[in-house]
């Protein structure tokens, strides 16, 4: 991942509720959530959340597919890896010890949520 690309994916993320919304597609998984439903989940008026989407969905963080008259929303997991990879990159220098924290936290939470990851 170029650095430009990693600013753009982290400046849609640096908003607490364009964050949120993020996240709660994160959990989401494949299935994603309709824009309804995310507005109902989050409490932001739906002007709000459009345009918090437009600006995940410009980083590459969001995608969205049609279904009947609902548009759905996913996370882009594909550029989430990328980011993390990018933001992991040098992290370890050459010591893997320092990032495996960060792994076991992960997988503990996804064994407790009773989810893949």
């Amino acid at each position: 991942m170029e650095t430009n690309s990693a600013v753009g994916a982290l400046s849609a993320l640096a908003h607490e509720g364009r964050l949120d919304v993020f996240r709660r597609l994160v959990r989401a998984g494949a299935e994603g959530m309709a824009a309804g439903e995310i507005a109902r989940a989050t409490g932001v008026l739906p002007n709000t959340l459009s345009s918090s989407l437009n600006i995940l969905s410009a980083a590459g963080l969001v995608k969205s597919r049609r279904a009947g008259r609902s548009i759905i929303y996913t996370a882009g997991y594909d550029r989430m890896r990328e980011l993390l990879g990018f933001l992991l990159e040098d992290c370890c220098g050459g010591k893997p010890e320092i990032c495996a924290p960060l792994v076991a936290a992960a997988s503990r939470r996804c064994d407790a949520e009773g989810r893949a990851c």
